[in-house]
This record gives C-alpha cells, structure tokens and sequence, in this order.
C-alpha cells in the first residue's frame, strides 16, 4: 500500500480543499483518503509536502500525431507509421508531465493512436491513458482528410462507423465542418447534410459509442446538436463576417436557443482555449472575436452548458504537447471560476469521455491518478503550472519539465 501525503486536495468534485490529506492507494486504485489522516503501519509513504494534489487532468480533445510544430501536417504526412508512434509517444510523456493522466485523441492516422494505447496500458508511466477516434470522418478532401477518414453519402459513413467499432475505438469524431488547418477547407461551412450527420450518429450509438462534432461555427453546431452529437469540440458559435473598411464585426453568434437545447439534449461543449504564451499575436480576425467569445462564455454558463476543458494540442506551435493547463487557466481567463475550471479538466471531463466510474476525482475505487501542483489552484489557477509530483495509476511518472 502507497500512502500519500500532502497540504491540501481537491476531490475533484467538491466545493474546497481538504487539509493535510493522507491517500492510501493499493493495485493502481484509491482505497482511501483520510483528511488530517495518520500513515497505517507498513504502508509505503510518498510525503510530497507543501502542495495540493488534483485528480489527473482529462485532456479531452489532443492530437498526438501532430508534432506541433510550423509544419504539422507536412511532417505527419511525410513520416512513415514508426516515426508518427515515435513522435505520439513522446507527445505523450510531456502532456503526463504536465499532470495529464488521460487523453481523448481525436485524430489520428492509420489508428495508431490504439497503438500507444495499448503500450500506456501495459506502461501507466510510459504516457497517459488514452481514449482514441481513429481518423475523423471527413468529406473527400475535407478538414483533415490526410488522415485517412474520407467518407460520403449514408451509406459510406455507416460504414466508416462499423469500421471504428470493429477496431475497438473509444469515440467517433465527425468533421461537420471544414477548419483552418487544412486548406481548402474552412470552418465555416457544414462539410454533411442533416441525413449523413444522423446516420453517423445513429450507427455510433447503435455500437455503444459516443460520438463528438469539430464544429466551430453557429451554424456547425446548431447541424450537430440537431443530429443528436453527444459532445461538441470547440464550439465557439464562429461566423463568416464581411467586415468594413472599418474593420467593424466579432464574428461570433452564440445562439440561445441552441444552447438552451445543449442543455435539455445534455450535448457538452469542449472548449479547446488557452495557447502558450509568446507566441504570435492573433491575426486581426481572430482578435476581432475575442470579446464575442467572452461574453459567449458567460452566455454558456448562464444557460448551464456543461464544458470541458480540451487543448487541440499539436496542431500549431503555441498549442504544444504538455500545454493543457494554459487550457485551464484560459478558462478562468475567460470567466469561468477556479473551481468551475478545475472539474472542467477533472470529474466533468471524465464524466464526458465516458470514464466517470474510474476517473477524474480522488475517492476509494478511483484510479490513482494524482497531479501534485505548489501552491492553492482556487485561490491562484495558474498553480496548475507547478507540477511537482505526477502518479498515474500508483506510480510516479518520470518527471520533464512541464511547459
């Protein structure tokens, strides 16, 4: 038996941090946790001292095949399948080094994420759990159609969605719209009609799968929540604006009665915020939208979407493997509290992956997944950034230096 030590916790779920925790872990699992607790008799004892201990962070939406860098989808294409798992794993070690313990790999080629799933499986120190999709399903030469999901017509989808359940996926991702990242493409155009989006939907949830949209624009969304998608990613109600000379228009249109029906359908929004800091600054589009999307935020949280926190990791530099916790700490930027951030990245994001009975919070019959970070994330969220101490599964993961 593993007991570990600390300040402070937070259970993932509740509203505060318990004092001078003991965690009893036993098999990879929580057994225990004692508030002000003594260590039993033989236990092992792992004091990591003046910090508080967070559940793993759920990154709900990452690409592991995506190096990150100026070239991402050059590089992807132009590597051979030995090369891509080689970078995935690496891509994996530094998001476990920033206290990610899960991810939900949302594109990737030739399914190889199940590769590495199976290799963290057998390794909890080699990378984080990880819930795959396979290629996204795509219109030919649509967003992301390099992966390998190119799929249209009913028919041609059903299928593809047969193909994910017979490789033993975790999620079905859909593009339903085009996005910036592949040319030709754009994200504000439905990529399927109304049947198609039904059809991948009905075939998924026929295998017991759940099903997520790429959707940015209002009108993507508004497509997905009416097909019945279980999740949305990105979701930042986007529109195609023709700006003045004046350079007037936010280009974002957050919808009410489509959030009013996320809530009463259950269909979750996982938000992919946050980017590395010292980057580029934002093209004048981009810039123009921002107050739209913090006043579109604070119109999530006043209709009750349910969010997550995602942080699209891979696709461009500033959106590095090992980032997530800028993701949490935008959230808090963009008005959500410390708290609300929190189980956006813990409890609610596991609930969301489908993984709720095992992660996301720290309580007997849980997998002991632990992020160990100095200071106090309610009072001050930007704690997150201090990793000192990561366990996945009971066991200490080897420690890079988080971004």
């Amino acid at each position: 038996m593993l007991a570990i030590r600390a300040a402070k916790l937070f259970d993932g779920i509740g509203p505060g941090l318990v004092e001078r925790p003991v965690v009893l872990a036993e098999g990879g699992r929580v057994v225990a946790v004692h508030p002000c607790g003594s260590v039993p008799a033989g236990a092992e004892l792992l004091d990591l001292g003046d910090v508080t201990l967070l559940p793993g962070f759920v990154d709900t939406h990452v690409h592991l095949a995506f190096d990150a860098s100026d070239d991402a989808v050059g590089r992807l294409r132009r590597a051979d399948d030995e090369e891509l798992l080689d970078r995935m794993r690496e891509a994996g070690r530094a998001a476990l080094a920033a206290g990610v313990t899960t991810v939900r790999d949302l594109g990737d080629r030739g399914y190889l994420a199940l590769r590495v799933r199976e290799e963290t499986a057998e390794d909890p120190t080699a990378g984080p759990t990880v819930l795959a999709s396979g290629p996204p399903i795509t219109t030919a030469r649509g967003h992301c159609w390099f992966l390998g999901g190119q799929a249209e017509g009913a028919d041609a989808i059903r299928a593809a969605v047969r193909e994910r359940a017979g490789r033993g996926v975790d999620v079905v991702k859909v593009m339903v719209t085009g996005g910036d990242l592949t040319p030709g493409s754009d994200p504000f155009h439905l990529q399927y009609s109304h049947a198609e989006l039904l059809a991948a939907v009905r075939e998924a949830h026929r295998h017991g799968l759940p099903v997520t949209a790429h959707a940015h624009s209002a009108a993507g969304i508004a497509a997905a929540v009416a097909a019945g998608f279980d999740m949305v990613e990105h979701c930042f109600f986007v529109t195609e604006v023709t700006d003045g000379s004046d350079g007037t228009g936010t280009g974002v249109d957050y919808d009410r009665r489509i959030l009013d029906d996320m809530v009463r359908l259950g269909v979750v929004a996982s938000l992919t915020l946050g980017a590395l800091p010292g980057g580029p600054p934002p093209p004048p589009r981009i810039a123009r939208r921002l107050p739209g999307m913090v006043a579109g935020m604070a119109a999530m949280r006043e209709a009750g979407v349910g969010v997550v926190c995602g942080s699209d990791s891979g696709i461009f530099p500033v959106k590095a493997h090992g980032s997530h916790p800028y993701s949490v700490v935008a959230m808090a930027e963009m008005g959500f509290g410390p708290l609300e951030a929190l189980r956006a990245a813990t409890s609610a994001a596991a609930r969301a992956c489908g993984v709720a009975c095992r992660k996301g919070c720290i309580a007997p019959g849980f997998d002991a997944d632990i992020v160990a970070v100095a200071g106090d994330p309610l009072a001050d969220i930007t704690a997150v950034h201090a990793v000192t101490a990561v366990l996945r599964e009971g066991r200490r993961a080897g420690q890079e230096k988080p971004l």
